[in-house]
């Protein structure tokens, strides 16, 4: 069931009105119905796996709690560990395990091996994998307690907002909350307005912004040999937009949904193509998951602690981790290479680039300064996601080739980049709408808010034209339809 499908219309009201009107008690036992069958909308077949995750993980901390030794608590934390990456590793990297050790007994010519599974990648299970991980480790080192209810903890894993792409919840702040729901009244009109405002501007972003730029994204990826350099840097820009419309959007409909019901999830993006430095984005691009990252890889590898090479080799690692993390394919190794190589590069060079920035009298808290470093950062950020958005990692070296060998600059004055899926009018929808969605990032940079706390503080006529528009534009202007396949959003392949 995905968010912007006619589905999740009519299941959201019935599943959030439901939940208003029940007594305490029952509300959580009504979010988890509701979110098992939220989950088995795309295969009813894998909710054993949540259900695995869930039982697993849960008697894990309850052994953990229990346990009198510090070797039984590490025993079970490691057992608890194991069990789940089997489970994501034999349903997510098994055939990519397969593939590339057929590529090494081919060298010596030995027979390959077949898979012995044949399975659909399950939605969500990194996402609700690493949560479940995460609550482990916190009882083994005693940031929680260890939960008793297996119901509340079983909402928790696959509370239904954020099961299928996240935020990646901590169980200090979703789990503490979902025990509350049966103790007091967590709804206010306040917080119902601003998450029905979040899951509009989510909406709006996904359908108008991000389904319209993978028109030309998908034609340009999908035969970049037929196109020259700037086809190709047109295709690179607005994949840049649409992976940061896409994901953005859906978090902002997972974090207004569930704060329409009074339960407020992690922030997961912060105006992330406004970061001066690649170190910078990652505390706002995917915070979630870049800060699961960091407490549970990167600190455990021993962090900044053990001097500057291991640092970077810490580094190098938690992005090869991460990258390994969206998909079974090379080209996302890359991709997390590319960063952490960043990331390194940047540290090294940090103590020369201010002593030539003292050196040149460069003034840093200028805006040109600033506005500098926020561009290469998109450069250097937006070369990483071809890597991403390419099928292979051949497929993106090719790209690369051919953006810089191919040189075209008649494209820009021929219409020719009219003929990419999208003619003028739909190009000046797309820039309007991202016109919009710069206004709105500049209010969030600038006043710490989201665009539905911003709402709530203004007068009621222009938080309702407000509102009423953005309804307009996602009917109106959003892509969908029966010749148009948006499908799901991205961030469902992970």
């Amino acid at each position: 069931m995905l968010f912007n499908s006619f589905e999740f219309v009519a299941f959201f009201p019935i599943a959030a009105g439901l939940y208003f009107i029940l007594p305490k008690k029952i509300k959580p036992v009504w979010l988890l119905f509701a979110s098992y069958f939220f989950y088995m909308c795309w295969n009813p077949a894998y909710i054993v796996l949540i259900l695995a995750t869930t039982v697993i993980t849960f008697a894990s901390g309850i052994f953990i709690g229990r346990a009198s030794s510090k070797g039984s608590k590490k025993a079970v934390l490691i057992s608890g560990i194991s069990v789940n990456l089997a489970i994501l590793f034999v349903f997510k990297y098994f055939d990519f395990f397969i593939d590339n050790l057929n590529r090494v007994l081919g060298i010596f010519k030995i027979n390959p091996v077949s898979s012995p599974f044949d399975f659909l990648l399950p939605v969500g299970i990194s996402f609700y994998t690493f949560q479940a991980i995460g609550y482990v480790v916190d009882v083994y080192r005693g940031n929680v307690e260890s939960e008793k209810n297996i119901l509340n903890y079983a909402l928790f894993v696959s509370f239904f907002p954020q099961l299928v792409a996240g935020p990646i919840e901590r169980s200090k702040n979703l789990l503490t909350q979902i025990k509350a729901i049966r103790e007091k009244n967590l709804f206010t009109f306040e917080a119902a307005v601003s998450g029905f405002s979040n899951m509009l501007f989510g909406l709006f972003l996904k359908t108008v912004i991000a389904d319209r730029a993978a028109i030309v994204v998908d034609r340009v990826f999908g035969s970049h040999y037929m196109f020259g350099t700037f086809e190709l840097l047109l295709g690179a820009l607005l994949f840049s937009i649409q992976i940061y419309a896409d994901f953005a959007g859906y978090s902002l409909v997972a974090i207004g949904a569930a704060r329409v019901m009074g339960i407020k999830l992690c922030e997961n993006f912060n105006t992330p193509y406004f970061a001066v430095s690649v170190s910078d984005f990652w505390s706002r691009w995917h915070i979630s998951l870049s800060t699961w990252f960091k407490d549970y890889v990167y600190i455990p590898l021993g962090g900044n602690r053990k001097g500057k090479i291991r640092k970077y080799i810490n580094l190098l690692i938690t992005f090869l981790v991460s990258g390994l993390w969206h998909g079974a394919s090379w080209n996302y190794v890359a991709w997390g290479f590319i960063h952490g190589f960043y990331r390194v590069v940047g540290e090294i060079t940090k103590p020369f680039k201010e002593r030539l920035y003292d050196g040149l009298k460069v003034k840093k808290e200028a805006f040109s300064f600033k506005f500098g470093k926020v561009l290469m950062t998109c450069i250097l950020t937006g070369f990483a996601w071809i890597f991403f958005r390419a099928r292979s990692l051949s497929l993106a070296l090719s790209y690369i080739k051919r953006m810089i060998l191919k040189f075209n600059p008649w494209v820009l004055f021929d219409e020719s980049l009219y003929t990419l899926g999208l003619d003028r009018r739909e190009f000046g929808i797309l820039i309007f709408a991202l016109l919009i969605l710069f206004a709105v990032s500049v209010i969030r940079y600038k006043r710490k808010i989201d665009v539905g706390d911003f709402l709530n503080r203004q007068n009621l006529w222009f938080r309702w034209v407000c509102l009423v528009l953005l309804c307009v534009a996602i009917l109106v202007y959003g892509e969908y339809g029966i010749d148009f396949d948006s499908a799901k959003f991205i961030y469902f392949d992970f």
